[in-house]
C-alpha cells in the first residue's frame, strides 16, 4: 500500500493540442505512477503548463517516470520542467505561524495592545493571577514537549529532527480544537533536566502535551510533572492511544456481541502505548489481559528481559501466569492489540484465537498484519493507517481532551476524564450504523472534539479536578 508522503509534483510543459494530456497520463500510468491532482499553471497558444501530482514507490520509481516523460519530450508532446517534492514544499519555512488577533493601524491601537494600555492588564494580573486566563493566551495554549527520543517510525532522532512532527501536532490542535499549541524542544534526554525545563516555562501555558519521549523515561516525566504542576499534563503517545483504542474496542465488542468484563485480551508491546492501553482497559472492566514483549508473555516470576516497569505490569496482568511466545499466548484470546512491530502477527495465530476475533494491528507504518491477510479470519480489524477502514488515530482524542480541560482550568487529566473521552468517541457512531468496517469515527467526523470536550468537562467537575 502506498503512503501519502511518497509523492511529488511534476511541472510539465504540454503541447496545447487535444489528446496531449492523455498521452502524458498514459505514459506515467504505464510505469505504474499513481496520478493525484492535475492543475493548470499557465496557458499559451502553443503550450499548457500543468502541475501533475504523482504518488511514487521510491527514487528508482521516480527515475522510471522521468525516463518515460523524456520519451514524450523527444516526440514533442511534453517537456518536464521541474520536479517538486510535495512533502518538502509544504514544510518550507515551517508549517505554523503566529498571527495577531487585532490589526495595529493607529497610535490608539498601539497604545491599547502595548504601552501604556497594557500596564492596566499587567496590574490586574498582579492583584489576581487568575486574571491571566481571561486576558492572555495562556488559557488556550499548550506546550508540545519532546526530546525526540521516540518519534513514530523514526526512533531516537533527537529534538531538532522531531520539530516537523511537533509542528504537525500544533496544526492538529488548532484545526480540531482551536488551541494554540507550540513546540518545545528539550535538548536533553535526562528526566531531571526535562522536568526542570518544563516546570520553568510552565507559566506560559494552560497545559502540557508530552510527545515522542521514550519509555520508560516518559512514565517518570509525566508522573512528576503531573504532581508538581497545577495544569494538565498528558502524554499523548500513552493516553491518547489508549483512549481511542478503548473507544474502538467498545464498538467492536458491540459488533461481536461480547462484554468487556468477559473478554480475553492480548496486548503485544510493553512500551508507552501498550502500558497505557492495559491500564485503561482494566479501569474499563477488562479483567483478563496478557501482555507480550519480544521474549513472550510477561508474568509474575519471569526473570529474563525484565525491568522495574515490566515487573509492575506483571503485577496487574496475566493472573493465570500464561507463559510462552506470542503464538502460544494468543490461543483462545478474544482480542489482539498490537503496538509493536510490523509483521509480528501471523494468520495461523489468529486462527487459534476465540471465535469472532478482534484485531487491532496498530504498528505504523507497517501493521503487525495487513487487513487483506485476515479476510474471512478476523471478525473486526483496525489499524493505525488512513488507507484502511477503522483507523485508530489519536486525533480523535487529544484535541477534545485538552479543549475540555483548558475551558474549565482543570488541574489534571485523570482516569475518569479519559474514560469519558473514550465513551464520547465511541458514541459518535449510532448502534444501527455500527459494522465490522465502521467501529470508529473518522478524524474528520464533525463535532468529535466538541463532544469529547463536553464529556471531559463533566468528568472533571464530578471528580473535583476543576475549580468550578
Amino acid at each position: 500500500m502506498r503512503l501519502i508522503s511518497d509523492s511529488c509534483i511534476l511541472r510539465l510543459k504540454i503541447k496545447n493540442k487535444p489528446g496531449m494530456l492523455a498521452k502524458v497520463t498514459a505514459a506515467i500510468g504505464y510505469v505504474k505512477g499513481d496520478i493525484g491532482s492535475i492543475s493548470i499553471v499557465s496557458v499559451s497558444r502553443d503550450y499548457v503548463v500543468r502541475d501533475v501530482s504523482v504518488f511514487i514507490k521510491n527514487e528508482a520509481h521516480l527515475e522510471k517516470i522521468v525516463k518515460a516523460l523524456k520519451q514524450l519530450e523527444e516526440k514533442g508532446i511534453a517537456q518536464l520542467i521541474k520536479i517538486y517534492d510535495e512533502v518538502r514544499r509544504v514544510h518550507e519555512q515551517g508549517k505554523i505561524t503566529l498571527q495577531n488577533k487585532l490589526d495595529i493601524k493607529t497610535f490608539t491601537d498601539l497604545s491599547h495592545v502595548y504601552t501604556p494600555g497594557v500596564a492596566k492588564i499587567c496590574r490586574a494580573i498582579v492583584e489576581d493571577p487568575s486574571m491571566a486566563s481571561d486576558y492572555t493566551i495562556i488559557s488556550t495554549s499548550v506546550a508540545i514537549v519532546t526530546d525526540g527520543s521516540a518519534v513514530l517510525g523514526l526512533g531516537n532522532i533527537g529534538p531538532l529532527a522531531a520539530m516537523p512532527v511537533m509542528e504537525g501536532k500544533s496544526m492538529l490542535f488548532k484545526k480540531f480544537a482551536g488551541i494554540n499549541a507550540f513546540p518545545l524542544l528539550i535538548n536533553s534526554q535526562d528526566a531531571d533536566e526535562i522536568v526542570k525545563a518544563v516546570k520553568l516555562v510552565a507559566p506560559t501555558y494552560g497545559g502540557i502535551n508530552l510527545e515522542d519521549i521514550a519509555s520508560p523515561r516518559c512514565f517518570e516525566i509525566e508522573e512528576r510533572l503531573s504532581e508538581e504542576l497545577d495544569i494538565p499534563v498528558f502524554h499523548d503517545d500513552q493516553h491518547g492511544t489508549a483512549v481511542v483504542v478503548l473507544a474502538g474496542l467498545i464498538n467492536a465488542l458491540k459488533v461481536v456481541q461480547k462484554d468487556i468484563t468477559g473478554i480475553k485480551v492480548l496486548i503485544n508491546g510493553t512500551g508507552a502505548a501498550g502500558t497505557a492501553i492495559a491500564g485503561l482497559l482494566i479501569e474499563a472492566g477488562a479483567a483478563d489481559i496478557v501482555m507480550c514483549d519480544r521474549a513472550g508473555a510477561i508474568y509474575r516470576g519471569r526473570d529474563e528481559h525484565m525491568d522495574d516497569h515490566k515487573h509492575r505490569l506483571a503485577e496487574i496482568t496475566n493472573k493465570e501466569r500464561i507463559k510462552g511466545h506470542l503464538s502460544k499466548a494468543l490461543k483462545d484470546r478474544d482480542v489482539f492489540i498490537g503496538v509493536s512491530v510490523g509483521g509480528a502477527l501471523k494468520k495461523e495465530m489468529v486462527r487459534r484465537m476465540a471465535p469472532d476475533p478482534v484485531i487491532f494491528a496498530l504498528a505504523n507504518p507497517i501493521p503487525e498484519i495487513l487487513p487483506e491477510e485476515l479476510e474471512g479470519v478476523a471478525r473486526v480489524m483496525a489499524t493505525g493507517r488512513s488507507d484502511y477502514t477503522n483507523q485508530i488515530n489519536n486525533v480523535l482524542c487529544f484535541p477534545g481532551v485538552f479543549k475540555g480541560a483548558l475551558s474549565i482550568q482543570a488541574k489534571k487529566i485523570n482516569t475518569a476524564m479519559k474514560l469519558a473521552a473514550a465513551e464520547a468517541i465511541a458514541g459518535m457512531i449510532d448502534e444501527e450504523h455500527l459494522s465490522e468496517d465502521y467501529i470508529i469515527p473518522s478524524v474528520f467526523h464533525p463535532g468529535v472534539a466538541e463532544v469529547v470536550a463536553e464529556n471531559v468537562i463533566r468528568a472533571a467537575i464530578k471528580t473535583g479536578v476543576a475549580p468550578i
